[in-house]
């Protein structure tokens, strides 16, 4: 017999922390390539985007303070790396703020305290420890899946904007006047990013100042070409329409190997699906047949500790499966 099993769950959850903390610092270190790309990209950005004068940034934060309340403060210093979570929440398109943020984590909190106490009927402390993993780690998934898909969406678009502005610029207009059109005539997520440019360039701001924000905001590799592309022409000079066209066969061209590669490893991703749900499937059927045989993984403390180090494996293993079939471009 195990003399504390608490002691013993809050040391596999201490485990499973660090493990996946080394994972994530592991994929920043041999992330090597994108690294290099990002330093590139942000020596072309601070060339041709500076940054505000003093006066503006100071009112800015002055703004920001009269703006915030206790509860704002509160969540500044709570949330770790605020800026960071709040640029994410810009990215899904939609009005979600920091406080809708903090409000979905304590409900996942509460609902996974609940769902554990009450249908696993594990004890307090490591349905606490559930709850606030599963607060942790919903809110963010959540988000990111609604960036993605926001992102995929502006990517599948963007090469018609691109064709658009090449239409007028080969009809004589400016590029400012195109990029005023698409935002006039795309759909969103596109209309709506080339709107704020184009409010931006009301404003004041360069065109290259406007397209690196707008670039800072959707963070895809596609948009980023595009900005590349306009400041390297304000350099050199030379056919913009030309560029611009060659850009969106090339954009078109990666949109096509995706495909190609999602289609070659689509037998991967089922494999990674039917392994990921074989084990609860078996489980409900277990319980189904047997709930005295299957309850003792969810009330006996030795069942519970087998259980939550399966999951910890078992995500491990989904991990590395997910890394293996997913390519980046």
């Amino acid at each position: 017999m195990i003399a504390n099993p608490n002691l013993v769950i809050i040391g596999i959850f201490l485990c499973m922390l660090i493990v996946v903390m080394s994972g994530a610092v592991a994929m920043g270190a041999f992330g090597t390539s994108n690294r290099a790309i990002n330093q590139r990209l942000n020596k072309i950005k601070n060339r041709h985007s500076k940054s505000q004068s003093i006066i503006g940034q100071a009112k800015r934060s002055l703004i920001r303070r009269e703006s915030s309340t206790p509860f704002d403060l509160f969540l500044n210093r709570f949330i770790p790396r605020p800026q960071e979570v709040r640029k994410r929440l810009i990215r899904t398109g939609l009005p979600i703020t920091l406080q809708h943020y903090a409000i979905g984590m304590g409900a996942s909190a509460v609902f996974g305290l609940l769902l554990c106490m009450g249908l696993a009927g594990l004890s307090y402390l490591p349905s606490l420890m559930v709850g606030l993993l599963l607060g942790l780690a919903i809110p963010h998934i959540v988000i990111g899946q609604m960036i993605s898909k926001r992102r995929d969406k502006f990517t599948k678009i963007f090469p018609e904007a691109i064709d658009l502005m090449v239409r007028g610029l080969k009809a004589g207009l400016p590029i400012t006047e195109s990029i005023f059109a698409v935002g006039r005539e795309m759909p969103d997520p596109v209309g709506v990013e080339f709107r704020k440019v184009a409010d931006d360039i009301k404003l004041g701001k360069t065109l290259a100042e406007a397209l690196w924000k707008a670039s800072s905001r959707l963070e895809t590799q596609d948009f980023k070409f595009f900005v590349i592309s306009l400041t390297i022409q304000q350099e050199t000079g030379g056919n913009l329409a030309e560029t611009l066209e060659n850009l969106s066969t090339i954009l078109r061209g990666r949109q096509q190997l995706k495909l190609k590669i999602k289609a070659m490893s689509s037998e991967g991703r089922a494999s990674a699906y039917i392994i990921g749900a074989l084990p609860f499937i078996m489980f409900g059927l277990i319980y189904m047949m047997n709930s005295e045989y299957a309850s003792v993984l969810l009330t006996d403390p030795r069942g519970q500790i087998a259980m939550i180090g399966a999951m910890i494996w078992m995500g491990i293993g989904m991990f590395i499966i997910s890394k293996m079939i997913n390519f980046e471009l």
